[in-house]
């Protein structure tokens, strides 16, 4: 395997197990990689947005090699901001890895190698940032791809199942709404799906519930 010379700002590597999406439970190596274009009024990767150090792919691929893991995911930040974050994910498919990359939806994701799952974010207004959603990205997902949804309050829920028909999202791939911790309680959200019969997957930051706000959990 040909490892491009080319390096990235990476803000941590690190083991644990994945607290979203369908891979939830899956011990996982992550690289999260430095910058991020939007600011989410929830956001909990704040301290992502600059610092870091820069490491050639080779040596990220070292990093995630002495996990021996199955599972990678690569987030930020905003990996995408990263124009070699193409590169290494196709370095990391390369390596026989089972790949996922979690982007903001800002921007586009047409240049991402097709073996990546792709865990899409749509930005509610609630999030501050619905105008930076990349509309275009949706036609190309993929059916393992997702798309995740964190909701703020009712308005925002309401705004999401009206996107949903809208858009045809469940369509596309399997769809994730996650509550935003202190600001919507997960039983109100998990009952509003129930009532709505929503199909949906609800989900919880599994790595929350386990660590609270460590870092590199």
């Amino acid at each position: 395997m040909t490892i491009p010379d080319l390096t990235l700002r990476v803000s941590e590597i690190f083991y644990s197990l994945q607290g979203e999406t369908s891979r939830t439970g899956l011990p996982t190596a992550f690289v999260r990689l430095t910058g991020c274009p939007l600011r989410c009024g929830y956001c909990d990767t704040d301290y992502a947005f600059q610092g870091g150090e820069t490491l050639s792919v080779a040596e990220i691929m070292k990093g995630v090699g002495d996990y021996c893991p199955h599972y990678v995911t690569v987030t930020g930040g905003e990996p995408l901001a990263q124009k070699n974050c193409l590169d290494l994910l196709k370095a990391l498919c390369d390596g026989g890895y089972s790949v996922s990359l979690e982007t903001g939806g800002a921007l586009d994701i047409s240049g991402v190698d097709p073996r990546v799952s792709v865990v899409l974010d749509i930005k509610t207004p609630g999030s501050g940032e619905v105008e930076n959603n990349h509309w275009d990205n949706l036609e190309l997902l993929k059916p393992r791809d997702e798309i995740k949804i964190v909701i703020c309050d009712e308005a925002d829920y309401r705004w999401a199942c009206a996107l949903l028909r809208e858009k045809g999202l469940t369509e596309r791939c399997p769809v994730l709404f996650s509550p935003v911790p202190g600001r919507l309680e997960p039983a109100q959200l998990a009952e509003w799906i129930l009532h709505d019969r929503l199909p949906v997957r609800f989900q919880v930051q599994l790595h929350k519930v386990l660590w609270g706000s460590e870092r590199g959990r």
